[in-house]
């Protein structure tokens, strides 16, 4: 790891947290500070990381504005809850000379702390940062899911163009092109072209609007057991939960919504790279940002690794006929979550091996029981013919 990136969490910060309990998170946080030794990560198992870029932002979405000392401030005074893991705040990638630079300098440590199993929390700048966090699973010769939090795709109609609101063209775009599913969380559907969403339909990715999610939150747990990088957009959360920050909304999620949302990233198994941007500059934006990330690392202690071929001894296989074909079913027997097995294709690439196993809900067994195909397992199927 390049740590010539990375400044030191700033004095003010660190003056806050001399008067904080020996409960509290920021005492129990190995931080990188100025006039210390940078943090030894070993048994480290998540990293935060700020980003201070604002440059990508698009124009229409006006100035940007946030403050990651005020988000560690109000993140080091909350307890911590009963927890196993080693949490170390490695500090800021300040704006390189070029927004290319930064890219590169977010890209380089996040591959560095996957390839050392730490999950990177990475909050603070524009949502494009999204793109170099996607860049760094390069090397790791895998497919990768991501799922963004948002109220747009923030697609672009042009191929070229990458900005806070576009970053999405650029992933679907550029070779080596390692994107296997998009899931968008939360879109709002007059923030988005009915050419964007009938897109979105081309490719099989996953659409949830949200009513669909406010409706029943449980739908998108298992869209985060399925993913691998999440991206969270802070205007997906109404105006009146972040305080009425630039670039804020009337609708969106509220506090409890986007926390539960969190930790259900947080609980997943399979996630292992974590983004919050665009935040605003408000106290109670740095707050409700402080308690996302509290909740993302309490889902990570509240892991079951119960993820079914693991071994045989803790699930139970249902088989159910169809018409054509049999589609079988993974119950476990850890948290009694499900999931659905996508038939082996004829000489499939090793990169899709491991998304023939998809997360699925006990309604999905039922309807299937019913003869009703999953559409996930549909979608799934037909990216692999591809």
């Amino acid at each position: 790891m390049n740590v010539e990136f990375l400044s030191p969490v700033k004095n003010v910060v660190l003056a806050h947290n001399e008067l904080l309990p020996k409960q509290s998170l920021g005492k129990v946080i190995r931080i990188h500070k100025e006039k210390e030794d940078f943090p030894n990560l070993e048994g480290v198992q998540l990293a935060i990381v700020g980003v201070n870029e604002k440059r990508s932002e698009s124009s229409e979405e006006g100035h940007l504005d946030f403050d990651l000392s005020a988000i560690r401030v109000q993140l080091y005074k909350l307890f911590q809850g009963n927890w196993h893991s080693t949490i170390a705040d490695l500090g800021d990638i300040e704006a390189g000379e070029t927004v290319q630079d930064t890219y590169y300098a977010v890209n380089n440590l996040t591959e560095s702390l996957l390839k050392q199993n730490i999950i990177p929390i990475i909050i603070g700048g524009c949502q494009d940062i999204t793109y170099a966090m996607y860049r760094a699973y390069d090397k790791m010769e895998q497919m990768v899911n991501l799922a963004s939090v948002d109220r747009k795709f923030d697609f672009s109609a042009s191929d070229e163009l990458i900005s806070s609101s576009a970053y999405m063209s650029k992933i679907i775009m550029e070779q080596p092109n390692n994107l296997f599913n998009f899931s968008s969380i939360g879109y709002q559907t007059y923030f988005n072209a009915q050419e964007e969403i009938d897109l979105m339909e081309k490719l099989f990715f996953d659409t949830y609007r949200l009513g669909e999610v406010i409706n029943d939150i449980t739908i998108v747990e298992p869209v985060f057991r399925d993913t691998d990088l999440v991206s969270m957009d802070m205007t997906a959360i109404k105006a009146s939960e972040v305080g009425y920050g630039a670039n804020t909304y009337p609708n969106g999620f509220d506090g409890r919504e986007i926390c539960a949302i969190s930790r259900y990233a947080g609980i997943s198994d399979k996630v292992t790279a974590f983004g919050m941007f665009n935040t605003m500059k408000t106290l109670q934006c740095a707050q409700l940002s402080a308690q996302i990330i509290w909740y993302f690392i309490e889902g990570y202690n509240f892991r079951k690794k119960d993820y079914p071929f693991i071994t045989n001894a803790n699930y139970d296989k249902y088989i159910v006929p169809l018409e054509d074909m049999d589609i079988c079913f993974f119950k476990s027997n850890i948290s009694g979550r499900w999931w659905i097995e996508v038939p082996q294709i004829e000489n499939l690439n090793n990169k899709f091996k491991r998304h023939t196993l998809l997360p699925c809900t006990h309604m999905e067994y039922l309807e299937a029981s019913n003869g009703v195909v999953p559409e996930r397992w549909w979608k799934a199927y037909k990216k692999m013919l591809v």
